[in-house]
């Protein structure tokens, strides 16, 4: 490679690394960075380098204050929406603390070297919140491939038991399903499937899972257990779930005190039907998943909401309410 090709991609590697709004080099600054690498290079040559980088789309910009020189104006990503990635990497549950420790650096190289380091000071990882399983990234790509091809998977499923001799224990039972969509809720990472048992939809933690293997076997269509026809809906089954418990999915009428609208309407969405019945209260008419997730769901306002129907659910909830009062009569 000759000398002028060299020197242009050092010097588009030099602005994305060092350079930013805060950290601008004048000509001579990237003529001398440019001798550290082993290149020589002229002042004219590095403008009409800079002009080609432009030209290709890099947003290169010249300032003269506080100080005159050149720096990379805009990214793929801005520092903000790495901060964004960052704190996600950090919040999941089922990335491990070693592959969080990968992905925070290799997200942190798409800012400036300078940012970067701003980055890393506002980065605490809690390590004791962070599950062990690093299988987990061979299974994430196993399941993806299987869902693509359309095809059953085979694995094996650890559940956390209590043993009266032993403490807590590690059960494990194989599974073969039909993986239609992988969901992130709650800080964890779900496979939704169908088990050909039964008709109707399930969903494993995937840091629970081992041994994924495809099967040559076609999956079940997903129309068959689901309101789902032509394409599967992983925000709206998502949406309905309480907790990412199943159960039956029902139009739900609730009276609601005013102080909580925010948080129905933040759970729920704006399109939902809200009634307002006096100073104090509304109802709003929504559809939801209402297994042991939800029950669990409402109980936590207390007497915020109260279920006004389907009449089973209020039954449900009331006899929870009832057994959690009974513990506490003593």
């Amino acid at each position: 490679m000759n000398n002028g090709k060299k020197r242009l991609l050092a010097l588009a590697d030099f602005f994305k690394k060092y350079t930013d709004e805060d950290n601008v080099y004048s000509t001579v600054e990237i003529c001398d960075y440019l001798s550290t690498q082993g290149i020589s290079a002229e002042r004219k040559a590095i403008y009409a380098d800079i002009d080609a980088l432009c030209e290709s789309g890099m947003d290169i910009e010249l300032v003269n204050s506080p100080k005159k020189g050149y720096f990379l104006a805009s990214r793929l990503f801005q520092e903000a929406e790495v901060r964004l990635m960052i704190d996600a990497v950090q919040a999941a549950k089922f990335i491990t603390a070693k592959k969080t420790d990968e992905l925070v650096k290799k997200i942190s190289s798409l800012a400036s070297e300078a940012q970067a380091e701003k980055l890393s000071e506002q980065v605490y990882i809690d390590r004791s919140r962070k599950r062990k399983n690093e299988e987990i990234y061979y299974t994430i790509d196993a399941l993806h491939n299987a869902i693509i091809n359309k095809k059953q998977v085979k694995f094996s499923y650890h559940h956390i038991a209590v043993s009266a001799e032993q403490g807590i224990v590690m059960t494990e039972r194989e599974f073969t399903v039909s993986p239609y969509a992988l969901i992130w809720s709650n800080d964890h990472y779900y496979l939704v499937c169908n088990n050909s048992k039964y008709d109707n939809l399930m969903h494993t933690r995937l840091d629970r899972m081992k041994s994924v293997e495809q099967l040559d076997l076609p999956v079940r269509p997903f129309s068959e257990v689901s309101v789902y026809q032509d394409k599967f809906d992983s925000a709206d089954y998502a949406g309905k779930l309480f907790s990412m418990f199943s159960g039956k999915e029902q139009r739900v009428s609730m009276r609601c005190s005013n102080r909580i609208l925010e948080e129905i309407i933040d759970r729920f969405g704006e399109s939902i039907k809200i009634n307002s019945q006096n100073a104090d209260s509304f109802v709003a008419e929504v559809v939801a998943v209402t297994g042991e997730g939800f029950v669990s769901w409402v109980l936590q306002y207390g007497s915020d909401i109260k279920i006004i129907s389907p009449q089973e659910l209020r039954a449900a909830i009331g006899r929870r309410a009832q057994k959690i009062a009974k513990i506490y009569e003593d």
